[in-house]
């Protein structure tokens, strides 16, 4: 048997569900978690807020990296947060440290992403309400 026959063949289907399996995530974790839907919110608000200002192409990527980190930080703390529920309902100081440390790692992200929007707004701002 050759190495060729192990692997599965390409399918248009299988990739147009991979997608429909994300955007199937999305739904899941907007409807079920408040903080992921202020980190949406806050993100749009960024992203306006960015054309308004007339940011540069680096500052862009920037910002969008910094969303993208945020959001992935939540996507990840909200995978975290459910296995563990699973695998032990009932409370748990081992549990509780690993969900801490899911959480912790939302609000590291969270910080990052404030600084770097103030790295990028906060002169714009400065110079506009002083002119």
């Amino acid at each position: 048997m050759n190495q060729q026959t192990n692997k599965q063949r390409f399918s248009l289907r299988k990739r147009v569900n991979s997608f429909k399996y994300a955007v199937d995530g999305l739904k899941v974790l907007l409807a079920e978690e408040h903080n992921a839907r202020i980190h949406m919110v806050v993100a749009v608000l960024v992203v306006i807020f960015g054309f308004i200002m007339d940011i540069g192409y680096a500052e862009w990527g920037l910002l969008l990296f910094t969303i993208g980190f945020v959001l992935v930080a939540e996507i990840f703390n909200t995978c975290v947060e459910a296995v563990c529920d699973v695998l032990c309902p009932e409370k748990d100081i081992r549990i509780k440290k690993i969900k801490d440390l899911a959480a912790l790692a939302v609000l590291v992200a969270a910080v990052v992403a404030v600084a770097v929007g103030c790295l990028v707004f906060l002169p714009r701002l400065v110079s506009w309400l002083v002119c």
